[in-house]
């Protein structure tokens, strides 16, 4: 029967075999949340939640969502709320990646971003800002996914029974991760009523506490971690830990990497959280002595980390990915023009051309290339000056207003040199020989800096 709405297809998402990566003894399965209307397994409990409320009488025609988030809850609630004729208002840390932001704000939530670098208890923090935000809001519901009991009866009543069912009443293991602890604590409750040998795993990112007071039953200082949407520096209130057969570790560079490897190798693309799941499923897959089932979850679709781990550059500038160590100023240069990776225009594009560069790529100069040589470098200045007084010269040649006067470094030049030039207001143009290598820009030389320090 077709679907009368798109809350119908919420639910009922695949489950895939993974065939190209080494799972050890063990068969794995991945769920794909990213199937979900809104891209997550999210939506499952927005629409949990919000019929909960509903029929409670907290929410009522015209009513205002309010939630804390990293993202993804935002998104399934701004979804389902839409469907239902709700206004969101979401608060969200200020480490989200921008498609997300950018998805939510089409949806017409309003956005309120917060620090992703203060703990509970701090008025800055995303939950307590999200409540005292529902206070003052008329006829608005304070979510509260983390202590939302509607949150884990989603994935009781849904996730649970389709797993169960998709693998034919054989499984050994599920793996999860914990961002408000729906998930986790709504399977545990369903296999322990129906299959009690099912053991649940954790994946915790490096520098949440879950994984370490899973171990210990002590809690621990937070520290910090990229992956976005699981991990906590408490132990949230629906969360139910009791039933964690063994807990994994994993550090951002291993998320990124497995969420990477998942996409290369069986064409998945999922979110970080998923980098996550998957590293510790194959931890734990390949740990085993004798053949298991397992499954674990792509929660999010990979669209929306396409400027962070899916981007190289990005990831180079984080330090996940390196380029063999060539010495010198070489090693700054993280854009190469050998592997086309640096933005140029030639001396005859036109200067419309070299300003929807800048503009496209977020640089401000450019370097001027004919047949491999950089010959001169054009930046916003030039342009404006040529085109303030006559748009027309917009249609102008970049060969008539670069710089031809160039300031090139061999890879030898020290830091102090590429700091006289950066100081100047220009970009250090570096080169091997007569061979262009590339550009050191300020980000360029902080991300050096940056990298030379331990992540906390």
């Amino acid at each position: 029967m077709a679907p009368s709405s798109l809350l119908d297809l919420i639910g009922n998402t695949p489950l895939m075999p993974i065939t190209r990566i080494d799972t050890g003894r063990c068969e794995l399965f991945i769920k794909l949340e990213n199937q979900n209307p809104g891209g997550s397994i999210k939506d499952r409990i927005a629409v949990a939640m919000i019929e909960a409320a509903e029929r409670d009488g907290r929410l009522r025609p015209g009513g205002t969502l309010i939630e804390a988030t990293a993202g993804n809850t935002g998104l399934a609630l701004a979804l389902v709320g839409l469907a239902k004729g709700y206004r969101t208002k979401l608060v969200l840390p200020d480490k989200m990646s921008q498609e997300k932001v950018f998805h939510l704000r089409a949806l017409g939530a309003e956005i309120v971003m917060t620090r992703s670098d203060v703990g509970k208890g701090h008025p800055e923090y995303y939950q307590d800002m999200a409540e005292a935000l529902a206070a003052k809001t008329p006829d608005s519901v304070y979510i509260n996914q983390f202590g939302n009991p509607a949150n884990p009866d989603a994935h009781e009543k849904t996730t649970g029974p389709e797993i169960w069912a998709q693998t034919d009443g054989r499984l050994d293991a599920v793996v999860c991760g914990v961002g408000s602890g729906g998930t986790l604590t709504g399977l545990t409750r369903y296999f322990r009523a129906v299959a009690p040998h099912v053991k649940m795993v954790l994946a915790d990112p490096a520098g949440s506490v879950l994984a370490h007071f899973v171990a210990t039953g002590e809690m621990t200082e937070a520290g910090s971690w990229l992956v976005e949407g699981i991990g906590e520096d408490f132990i949230p209130p629906i969360a139910d830990l009791s039933g964690v057969a063994a807990a994994y570790t994993i550090d951002d560079a291993e998320s990124f990497s497995a969420a990477r490897e998942l996409l290369a190798k069986e064409g998945v693309l999922a979110g970080s959280s998923s980098g996550t799941l998957l590293a510790g499923a194959l931890r734990y897959c390949r740990s085993r002595e004798q053949p298991e089932r397992v499954v674990t979850f792509a929660c999010d679709s990979g669209n929306k980390y396409l400027s962070k781990m899916f981007n190289d550059y990005w990831m180079y500038d984080q330090g996940f990915l390196t380029h063999p160590a060539a010495g010198g100023l070489t090693d700054l240069v993280q854009r190469r023009y050998a592997e086309g990776s640096v933005v140029t225009v030639r001396p005859d594009d036109t200067l419309l051309t070299a300003f929807g560069r800048f503009k496209l790529y977020q640089v401000s100069q450019l370097p001027v290339v004919d047949a491999n040589r950089v010959v001169g470098i054009i930046d916003e200045s030039d342009v404006l000056h040529a085109v303030v007084s006559e748009t027309t010269h917009f249609g102008d040649t970049v060969s008539s207003v670069m710089s031809t006067r160039l300031e090139t470094l061999q890879p030898d030049a020290s830091l102090t040199r590429v700091m006289q030039i950066l100081d100047q207001g220009m970009v250090a143009i570096v080169m091997d020989g007569d061979a262009f290598v590339g550009l050191i820009t300020r980000i360029d030389l902080l991300n050096h800096l940056r990298r030379r320090i331990k992540r906390p």
